[in-house]
């Protein structure tokens, strides 16, 4: 199941670099302004910016990941904060920031073993 992927070459920030660029933006993001903060903003735009150079290796799957990540966290957030009104959103807030943080963590730790990530618990 699992896929290989060919050796990039060329100079400059690396397609790896870049992408643990990413993932430590968004950690920075969720650690210094919460899910909304500037860093965690950048690292999407970035993942957007680059995903078509990265197409056909492992860190196009990455940069999807940081993606759906991001919009997910971003509707389970505002639906938590409209739940929020009948007193179950702060928990739900609080699963969606967990989820979050297991994305981002899972995500990296793919990338350091040369993995693109998998949804689930495998």
């Amino acid at each position: 199941m699992t896929q290989a992927y060919p050796p990039e070459e060329g100079s400059g920030l690396s397609m790896r670099q870049l992408t643990h660029l990413i993932y430590g933006l968004f950690a920075l993001g969720l650690l210094s302004g919460g899910f909304f903060g500037i860093a965690t903003i950048a690292a999407v735009v970035l993942a957007y910016l680059k995903r078509s150079d990265a197409a056909g290796t492992v860190y196009a799957t990455h940069f999807d990941w940081v993606i759906r990540t991001f919009w997910w966290g971003a509707l389970w957030l505002v639906l938590s904060g409209v739940a929020t009104f009948v007193f179950i959103g702060w928990l739900t807030g609080v699963l969606a920031i967990i989820w979050i943080v297991y994305r981002v963590i899972k995500g990296w730790l793919a990338l350091f073993g040369n993995q693109a990530p998998v949804a689930g618990f495998d």
